[in-house]
Parts: C-alpha cells; sequence; structure tokens
C-alpha cells in the first residue's frame, strides 16, 4: 500500500515535468483512495502536502488544481531587511491598529494547522504608500512564535516581523504560499482604507510563510482595494 508522501511525490513530479499545467484538475480524493488503495486519511494527507508546498489550491466547483507560481518577492524582503532593518518599499510607512488576542478563523486555523477558535496573536496594520493608505494587513502568530519574538507584542512595525521571528527561531524562510480572492470589503476594511461605497470589492491575498524546517512563522491576510490583475512570466 502507497504512503501519502509517494503520493504526493506523484504529483510533485508530474508538476515540474508539466503533465500537470497550472489550472489543471487533479483527481478527486475517493479517486485517489480508489487508484492507490489508501485511505481518506492518507489522500488528504497527500493533498495537503501539495497545498503545503504551493503546488496545488482548492478552487470551488473544480476541487484541487494545479497553481499557478507564486511571489518572487521573499528573497527580496530578506535581503532588504538585512541591510536596512526594514521590508518595507522605502515610500511606505505601517501604522499598527491592534495588537492582541483572538480565536482563529477558519481561513487563519486552516493554514496554521490548529481548530477554528484557537488563541492566536494578532498584528494588524494599515501600509500606505506616499501617505494614502493601500492595505491592510492582519498578521497571525502561534504562542511559540510569540515567545520567541515577545517584540510582537509591542506598537512598533518595519514591515520585517516575520524577518526577525525567522531569525529567532533559527531557521530561514523557504516559501510563501499565496492565495488569492475577491470579495465584498466589510466595514472595518472600507474605513482603515478609506473606501465608500454600499458593494465595494477588494482583493484578499492570505500569505503562509514556511520555515526551511517546515514551521509556519506566520499568516498574513491582506487586503487591497479593487480587483487585482496577476501576471507571472517564467522563463523557459
Amino acid at each position: 500500500m502507497a504512503g501519502y508522501a509517494e503520493i504526493a511525490d506523484h504529483f510533485r513530479q508530474q508538476i515540474k515535468r508539466g503533465d500537470l499545467a497550472p489550472g489543471d484538475r487533479l483527481p478527486t480524493l475517493r479517486e485517489v483512495m480508489e487508484t492507490w488503495s489508501v485511505s481518506i486519511a492518507t489522500a488528504s494527507r497527500a493533498y495537503k502536502a501539495l497545498r503545503a508546498e504551493g503546488l496545488t489550491h482548492a478552487s470551488s466547483g473544480a476541487g484541487t488544481v494545479v497553481a499557478r507560481p507564486g511571489s518572487p518577492t521573499i528573497a527580496a524582503r530578506v535581503q532588504a531587511h538585512a541591510a536596512t532593518g526594514r521590508a518595507l518599499d522605502p515610500d511606505e510607512t505601517s501604522q499598527i491598529i491592534e495588537i492582541g488576542v483572538v480565536g482563529a478563523d477558519e481561513t487563519v486555523a486552516a493554514r496554521m494547522d490548529v481548530e477554528p477558535g484557537t488563541p492566536v496573536h494578532v498584528r494588524r496594520r494599515v501600509v500606505s504608500r506616499g501617505g494614502v493608505p493601500v492595505h491592510l494587513s492582519s498578521s497571525y502568530y502561534s504562542a511559540d512564535v510569540i515567545e520567541a519574538v515577545p517584540e510582537l507584542t509591542e506598537p512598533v512595525s518595519t514591515g520585517g516581523s516575520r524577518e526577525l521571528a525567522a531569525e529567532r527561531l533559527g531557521s530561514p524562510q523557504a516559501r510563501v504560499l499565496e492565495e488569492v480572492t475577491s470579495r465584498l470589503a466589510t466595514d472595518p476594511e472600507k474605513t482603515a482604507l478609506g473606501l465608500s461605497g454600499e458593494s465595494v470589492i477588494v482583493t484578499q491575498i492570505v500569505r503562509t510563510v514556511h520555515l526551511a524546517d517546515g514551521r509556519i512563522v506566520e499568516v498574513a491576510v491582506r487586503i487591497v482595494g479593487g480587483s487585482t490583475v496577476l501576471r507571472w512570466s517564467t522563463a523557459l
């Protein structure tokens, strides 16, 4: 009987070879169970491993599909923080508007692999460019990250919280999984970003930051006004 790692590697290699292209649908969990003669738990664990690597994501109505390439900015963030102590762009400022402990909602809990309602630490801030608010970001951390970096409970922001956390935890950032959706803004989001109107569309970007040792250092939810056009260029 195959293990979850073998199943995950099978699809991983298909994605890397291009046999499965971005947007292609993977077999359903039931099809994986039947093909590999495994339990639902094994099939789910294999697919969870692929999602954690940013290779796939869940798509409404299509099941599990191959993801498009993620953000290339992680190296630039690390380099900027190492050189200047800041990960923000030169013309950006960050204002902390909330720090505290909240119960993880379904979005955060699923990515931190905890039960919904589990206490997690949040840092909520508005990032402005040239004095104009451009996005509202909420960063969530587990208790062990806060224990290593108690500064995250203070209302000071350089935009380099996860770089500091990675340094304290002794493992570099390895990859960022980004999931992008559009939805209606909540009233607090409209207030923070200076948006007006009844049905205001915003783009939500959920970023799960993995360290090289496999730990998740941060789950961040960024809200940007308006719908976002995403483009990727891949060297062949």
